[in-house]
């Protein structure tokens, strides 16, 4: 059953908050929408998580709730992307275009040019009563885009 999903890669610094946060939403979507794909999340360089406590940021959780969405699925500890893992992805997004794509270049070369790049900021310029909804808006867009077959 699962090979007949296919799969979008979020990526974002740390797994933590935004990509894991895409990832949920993706799928509880896609899945209300009888769209064959399924979300999976990794981070770009999670070791810059120093101030991330436990499996999943708190603000997500609360959001997802707000949502209806559940989050227990999602309750493990943040990821680094590998080669296999950009390997199964059928679509590649991080979230962040300036932040994200020197980590990219640097650190995945050979994927650089198969990435798609969103703009959604860190806590560092947006806080998440802005960020997440932003990030439901692009989902919501992704899946319009891959339900019309692009």
């Amino acid at each position: 059953m699962a090979d007949a999903h296919q799969t979008v890669l979020f990526l974002c610094t740390g797994n933590y908050y935004r990509s894991r946060h895409a990832e949920a939403v993706f799928n509880h979507r896609a899945a209300a929408a009888g769209l064959p794909w399924r979300a999976t999340s990794r981070g770009l360089a999670i070791e810059r998580g120093v101030n991330n406590h436990g499996p999943l940021a708190r603000s997500t959780v609360a959001r997802l709730a707000a949502l209806g969405i559940e989050h227990e699925a999602y309750l493990r500890m943040p990821a680094s992307v590998t080669h296999d893992n950009f390997a199964a992805a059928h679509l590649v997004v991080a979230l962040k275009d300036a932040e994200h794509r020197p980590l990219v270049a640097e650190r995945h070369p050979a994927w650089a040019e198969k990435v798609e790049f969103w703009h959604v900021h860190d806590v560092d310029f947006a806080t998440p009563d802005v960020a997440l909804p932003e990030i439901e808006e692009q989902v919501a867009r992704l899946i319009e885009r891959l339900t019309a077959g692009g």
